[in-house]
């Protein structure tokens, strides 16, 4: 990051998230070092029932992940768990693994669940613009693979617990975003002969809590006009921010990864996908584009579901980790993944 210090208001800025992240006229960016106030330290930190600790995936680019796992005295006896990975929020310019907000709904996450959580950090933009974070996501998909095949290299204290054939990927906003390029992209895959016949680890489902999606036309949730007074946190104007700032220069919100029924968008008619579940919020901007998504996964014959959080705001579960409804949400999620371990693989 450059050596640049710029002041609220100051001239030179042309992009300014929140104040913790400026883009100035040269060019130059700067971040804040400190959390976001929906952010705060107060959240707790720690869980009597869940063991976490950090490790690096990627030494090159200093990514790392966040590692939860129950206590003994919560697992089943002798039983391993199923893994969630998890990448959080923030347009692809903002967030952390260690943001406590995105923390303490990972502790509640695996407890409350029951399963080995990974928080995986990525690379963010302007710096790192898109489909850096794409390649970060499949590297961890990679580096989590190794975990599971090499004793050398692997986590001890991750592969004590973790059930490498019951890996279920979760994101939120632009997280979940990942996920679903993540699930095409192995939907897509050509199995490649000559290398085992069992994958190291196995993909059950995919889990979007309200996916950050785009498109050059709007949906009807997204124009709705609110009085200044009324403006929600999260805006039409910052969606367009968070493209503007993450996507390749001079692509438009109909690039594929903003849009996945984009004009320019693969189709996915062919693609085999695992059981999806949707998350949407009742007041979310992205509301429309959430349920929109889910349709047309059902109509295309994909194993997809969808819940709705009526007069919920996106990313109600981080910015209240631990409320009764982010509750009945990780209880939803649990479900799905206990329903998805049990579902009989399709045969050729």
């Amino acid at each position: 990051m450059p050596a640049a210090v710029a002041a609220p208001g100051d001239a030179n800025v042309v992009e300014d998230l929140f104040g913790f992240l400026r883009v100035l006229s040269d060019g130059s960016i700067v971040r804040s070092p400190d959390d976001p106030e929906f952010s705060p330290i107060t959240f707790p930190s720690d869980h009597p029932s869940v063991q976490w600790r950090d490790a690096v995936y990627d030494k090159a680019n200093n990514l790392r992940v966040r590692m939860y796992k129950p206590s003994a005295r919560a697992k089943p006896v002798g039983g391993k768990l199923p893994v969630l990975v998890h990448f959080h929020g923030g347009g692809f310019c903002l967030g952390s693994c260690t943001w406590g907000n995105v923390h303490s709904f990972c502790l509640r996450l695996s407890t409350e669940a029951g399963a080995v959580v990974l928080s995986a950090g990525y690379r963010l933009a302007p710096e790192h613009r898109l489909p850096a974070a794409l390649h970060d996501a499949e590297g961890f998909l990679k580096w989590l693979s190794d975990q599971s095949v090499n004793a050398a290299a692997a986590d001890g204290w991750l592969a004590e617990a973790a059930d490498f054939g019951s890996v279920f990927v979760t994101g939120d906003s632009a997280g979940g975003t990942l996920a679903h390029h993540l699930a095409v992209r192995a939907g897509s895959a050509t199995p490649k002969r000559g290398e085992g016949d069992v994958d190291p680890i196995t993909i059950k489902g995919y889990v979007l809590l309200m996916p950050f999606f785009g498109g050059v036309d709007r949906s009807k949730s997204e124009a709705v006009e609110f009085p200044l007074a009324e403006l929600p946190f999260v805006n039409l104007a910052l969606l367009d921010q968070f493209w503007r700032l993450s996507l390749p220069v001079g692509a438009t919100r109909d690039h594929p990864i903003a849009n996945p029924f984009g004009p320019d968008s693969p189709g996915l008619d062919s693609v085999e996908f695992p059981p999806v579940l949707v998350v949407s919020g009742g007041t979310d901007i992205l509301r429309d584009r959430n349920v929109d998504y889910a349709e047309r996964l059902a109509a295309l014959g994909k194993p997809v579901k969808v819940i709705e959080f009526g007069g919920q705001p996106h990313g109600f579960f981080t910015l209240d980790p631990w409320s009764e409804t982010t509750g009945e949400l990780i209880r939803l999620v649990a479900l799905f993944v206990v329903d998805s371990c049990v579902v009989e693989p399709k045969t050729a």
